[in-house]
């Protein structure tokens, strides 16, 4: 991949988390054990998705390819934030620097649009079950997906459209380990106020419309749960009633049945009752 850019710098510097090498070895070991976690719990997870045919649903689609971005994302800087820590000079080409910019804003508009998705099914799910099957049919599944990965690829292009043919011909010192897009911008040789606005703004607004569309969809969901809830208890209470009244008329009807039987036997108590007592003042 090219860009037309007309810099005199060909390579930015990345400082990294510390100078130390004990801590840069202590970093290599950690990130290296999250990185592998991180990689293959996601790996393991698509892999049985897709090998498993009873968790071929919409849920466990979805679930698949947000464990797909969430690898993506683990894997486009941080491979070589580790193999910098064992290197003296943690350099990368504007290329490069580019390239990861460019990953990370795709990665995450597409994640965040993949959230709202499984919000949604889970939405259908709950308050819709009837209808779940027709409106999360394999179409539905396949365009929540593409959408979100469009979304994604046009917020990355937002974000590049004018960092790319900025002017670096100066400093190249990125103080971070990876190719951060307001870090980077801050060296070019020009007045980059106004971009930095215009870039802050773009990604903010997305993230505070897609936090608002999450909010309302699970505060939808629970509204919705409890009150199902609610009724279940209320069913659950009326049919322990209705359980009470029936055995009360049960034993009530019971006891009816058996009441002319005591009432004859009384008679006969006390009759064996009272000749036991002259048969005992006889003697």
């Amino acid at each position: 991949m090219a860009w037309s850019n007309q810099s005199v710098v060909t390579e930015f510097i990345l400082l990294g988390l510390s100078g130390s090498s004990e801590l840069q070895i202590f970093y290599f070991l950690f990130f290296s054990i999250v990185y592998a976690a991180t990689a293959l719990g996601n790996l393991f997870i698509l892999l049985t998705i897709m090998l498993e045919p009873c968790l071929h649903s919409p849920m466990y689609f979805l679930l698949g390819n947000l464990s797909f971005i969430d690898m993506s994302l683990a894997s486009f800087a941080t491979p070589k934030m580790i193999s910098d820590f064992l290197s003296e000079h943690k350099v990368i080409s504007f290329e490069g620097c580019i390239t990861q910019i460019f990953f990370l804003h795709l990665l995450g508009g597409a994640e965040i649009v993949l959230l709202i998705s499984m919000s949604f099914d889970r939405y259908v799910a709950i308050c819709k079950p009837l209808h779940y099957l027709i409106i999360m049919n394999g179409r539905m599944c396949i365009g929540l997906v593409i959408l979100s990965w469009v979304v994604g690829i046009f917020h990355a292009l937002s974000q590049l459209a004018f960092t790319v043919n900025l002017p670096f011909c100066g400093p190249n010192e990125v103080d971070s380990f990876f190719c951060d897009l307001p870090l980077v911008i801050k060296l070019a040789c020009v007045d980059t106020y106004v971009l930095g606005v215009f870039m802050i703004s773009t990604s903010g607004m997305i993230a505070l419309i897609c936090f608002i569309l999450l909010v309302i969809s699970y505060t939808v969901i629970l509204v919705t749960v409890r009150q199902r809830s609610s009724v279940k208890i209320t069913m659950k209470v009326f049919e322990l009633i209705q359980y009470i009244k029936k055995a009360m008329r049960k034993q009530l009807d019971t006891h009816k049945r058996r009441l002319p039987e005591l009432l004859q036997t009384v008679p006969r108590t006390t009759g064996s009752v009272q000749t036991m007592r002259e048969y005992f003042e006889e003697y």
